[in-house]
């Protein structure tokens, strides 16, 4: 039984990709990695590129298969779950946010969010709610009906990051969301994701190659060769 604070543990995770070569060997990317991740906790994730920072985070999430190791989630051994369960996990207990917004253009800002919340299982009503409350809390009660193309770019990842929390997730799994930012949308998005894990009790996993950002994270990690070690 994992302790009541452990909200995330990765344990002896490998996982390799066929070589773009024919007939040539895998290409290891991660091998024997160990993390676990505490309840209310942020932890970045850096490393060069293509090291496989985002290879990580999708298999802690569940969004991608290893090869070898064990993912566990709220007690629960997520890297066996079959897909409907699977799905159900990320859709009610997890939030995605990524380099692009990913929002679906011909919808509202509201809209967007509130698809997520129908997904995660509240009722239309219940979902409108939802979304106005969330995008009131990120700072967009006045974008409500805003589509994508009306909005910034900074705006738009608040929008994202609203789809994210609507489900009131355990966990935000964040890859590059300051990526494609300019540098006063990407401190509001940075400084809004620390007060939600301040305030709303959520864990985040970071990918970043911002060491600044990754920095304010309660425990920084860096993966080089194929393994992971703690930096701070």
């Amino acid at each position: 039984m994992k302790r009541s604070t452990e909200l995330l543990h990765l344990q002896h995770i490998a996982k390799s990709f066929p070589s773009t070569q024919r007939g040539g060997e895998p290409i290891q990317i991660l091998e024997s990695i160990d993390l676990t991740m505490e309840r209310s906790h942020a932890i970045a994730i850096t490393g060069n590129s293509g090291s496989g920072k985002s290879t990580l985070l999708q298999i802690a999430a569940g969004l991608l298969g290893c090869d070898h190791g064990d993912v566990w989630f709220e007690g629960e051994l997520l890297s066996r779950m079959d897909g409907r369960s699977l799905s159900q996990v990320r859709s009610r207990r997890m939030g995605f946010i990524f380099q692009a917004s990913l929002l679906l253009e011909d919808f509202t800002a509201s809209e967007n969010v509130q698809i997520a919340a129908m997904i995660g299982g509240s009722t239309k009503a219940e979902a409108k709610a939802k979304a106005a409350e969330i995008l009131a809390l990120v700072g967009l009660s006045n974008r409500l009906g805003h589509r994508p193309d009306q909005l910034s770019g900074g705006e738009k990842q608040r929008v994202a990051i609203a789809r994210a929390l609507v489900n009131e997730p355990s966990i935000l799994f964040a890859d590059e969301p300051t990526g494609s930012l300019d540098e006063g949308n990407a401190a509001m998005v940075e400084e809004l994701l620390f007060s939600l894990v301040r305030t709303k009790g959520v864990a985040l996993m970071l990918v970043t190659h911002n060491p600044a950002f990754a920095s304010r994270c309660d425990e920084v990690y860096r993966i080089s060769d194929r393994m992971l070690e703690a930096i701070g």
